[in-house]
């Protein structure tokens, strides 16, 4: 018997998911001066740590801005140091917190701080009053946050669907700091990012579950006149307040982690038992059977091609979920063909990397992945010997 020689890791495309590549450039120390200082073009430049709470609620807005200015590379730039990482920048510019925004000139290596809004238009506008370039905003898209109102609230609540609900009013306009306690005395205060600030996370939130039908992503104007009644039955008095409703229950959970992209994905990953990632892709759990990964990992142990094929044939008898076949399929190919795993594996890869396609395709082609790299490791030839 010989030893599997695949040798596979998770690809890249793996890791990056579903992600675009981002519009904003990544600067450090060695192309610091060369982009932002020596280019001739103004340059707007956050300082941003990867811990910083702040930072990950920024995130989008930012992204959404570079991206709106990216006609306009040849002239404008549009990046971010990680401070953190690239302290000798935060130290040379005199970063004392995170986020910072800096806008240099084009003509000064001494930058001028940024004290506006962090919304999408203060950014935007303030880009345009220095450089006098506005930014061409993409054809926006049909939101996937659904409006609730006092009527369809009832409806989707204590349904079939996992349903996160954000309560917000139109004046929400400013950070507001919320006082913690210990009984005896007042400790740093938290900066809950207003209405304005979390719009365009939560809009990401239900572009990135927009593939999950038992989940839904939603709001209420808790001034409307159709709404008002659901929020004050809520008891809600700040905004914006978070809660969950887990599917067949009226009875919410108050969310309190944190208002970024990520915080929110996890959040709903772990009640609703769904595996989406940042972007709306799928993680590497997504599809695999726990009860026919145990099995199939008795490749490694000894036991032969054919006598794990038929325990994964057995055990999927048993399995209402559709991959569970997929299984079958595949150890069935790997019987036949020991280098099905590794030409397969590349086949779907590279379809995913070319992109175009349909979410559900993407999401098929994903789990299959997945459920093929539970094979990986396994005995190239382990058939039964003679």
């Amino acid at each position: 018997m010989t030893r599997l020689s695949y040798y596979l890791l998770l690809s890249p495309l793996a890791m990056l998911g579903a992600n675009a590549l981002s519009a904003v450039l990544d600067l450090i120390p060695d192309n610091f001066d060369k982009v932002v200082l020596k280019s001739g073009k103004p340059a707007l430049v956050e300082f941003y740590a990867p811990w910083c709470g702040h930072c990950k609620s920024l995130a989008p807005v930012y992204e959404e801005l570079a991206q709106n200015f990216q006609f306009a590379e040849e002239r404008l730039v549009i990046g971010k140091v990680d401070a953190d990482e690239h302290k000798s920048l935060g130290k040379r510019f005199g970063v004392q917190g995170f986020p910072t925004l800096k806008w240099f000139d084009g003509k000064s290596e001494t930058p001028e701080d940024y004290n506006g809004g962090r919304d999408l238009e203060s950014l935007a506008n303030f880009i345009t009053e220095k450089t006098g370039i506005k930014q061409k905003a993409k054809k926006a898209k049909p939101s996937q946050v659904e409006m609730l109102t006092d009527s369809t609230f009832k409806e989707q609540i204590g349904g079939d669907k996992d349903v996160l609900v954000a309560f917000t009013t139109p004046w929400c306009g400013r950070k507001h700091y919320t006082r913690h306690y210990d009984g005896k005395r007042a400790h740093a205060d938290t900066c809950v990012p207003d209405c304005k600030a979390l719009a365009p996370t939560w809009e990401s939130v239900a572009d990135d579950f927009a593939g999950e039908p038992s989940v839904l992503v939603a709001k209420v104007d808790a001034e409307a006149p159709n709404a008002k009644a659901t929020a004050e039955e809520q008891g809600v008095s700040s905004y914006p307040t978070i809660k969950f409703f887990p599917k067949g229950s009226t009875k919410p959970k108050a969310y309190e982690g944190g208002r970024s992209e990520a915080d929110f994905v996890e959040f709903l990953n772990e009640q609703a038992g769904t595996h989406r990632v940042v972007g709306g892709g799928l993680n590497a759990k997504a599809g695999t059977i726990e009860a026919l990964d145990a099995i199939v990992a008795k490749i490694n142990t000894g036991e032969t091609l054919s006598a794990v094929a038929s325990k994964v044939q057995k055990a999927a008898k048993g399995i209402t979920d559709k991959y569970a076949q997929y299984y079958v399929r595949v150890i069935e190919k790997l019987t036949k063909s020991e280098g099905y795993i590794k030409k397969e594996l590349a086949r779907l890869e590279g379809i995913l990397k070319k992109g175009g396609l349909a979410p559900e395709k993407a999401d098929d082609l994903t789990i299959r992945t997945n459920i093929l790299r539970k094979f990986v490791g396994g005995k190239e030839s382990s058939k039964d010997e003679l």
